[in-house]
């Protein structure tokens, strides 16, 4: 379904949209589920897929994040908490890794828990990683630079995602 179908459905005044940005005005986004095992976003409303991405992961795609430069992306429950504007990836769209668990991890094998996770797009590096290995971050969750432009407009801070094994 293309975002002016979506739009058409909707009924909820969109937020205000981020200046030079696409804008969304179709149903809320209530929650982004990734699965790592078969390289898929989707963003979600209520029940309803909206859109879905296939999308490259950390370097060391298996298991869950737990140190600073192990090149994996987490695994569990987190929230959009912030947007990058200015990321050398595109744009790109923070996830609240880490949470109270994993710093408690972490500090108890005394160890730092990383950070710095996004959702994001390719930028000049992606592109150029990309096309040879799809698993290519240091943990966050790539889509193409056209696709996180959607994603961009389409999530808002504080939307729960779920990343599965």
């Amino acid at each position: 379904m293309t975002l002016a179908a979506l739009a058409a459905c909707s009924k909820k005044p969109a937020p205000a949209p981020r200046p030079q940005f696409k804008t969304y005005s179709g149903p809320p986004v209530t929650q982004v589920v990734v699965n790592k095992g078969t390289r898929r976003m989707h963003l979600v409303s209520g029940s309803s897929v909206l859109k879905s991405y296939d999308v490259g992961l950390g370097n060391q795609p298996i298991g869950h994040k737990q140190f600073e430069g192990d090149g994996r992306t987490p695994e569990g429950m987190y929230f959009i908490d912030r947007f990058n504007p200015r990321s050398r990836y595109h744009l790109s769209v923070g996830v609240s890794y880490p949470n109270d668990r994993d710093r408690a991890y972490a500090e108890a094998l005394r160890r730092h828990p990383g950070g710095d996770i996004f959702i994001h797009g390719r930028g000049p590096e992606g592109n150029a990683l990309a096309p040879r290995n799809r698993d290519w971050t240091a943990g966050c969750i790539a889509v193409t630079d056209e696709e996180i432009e959607e994603v961009y407009a389409m999530v808002n801070t504080g939307v729960p995602i779920m990343i599965y094994a």
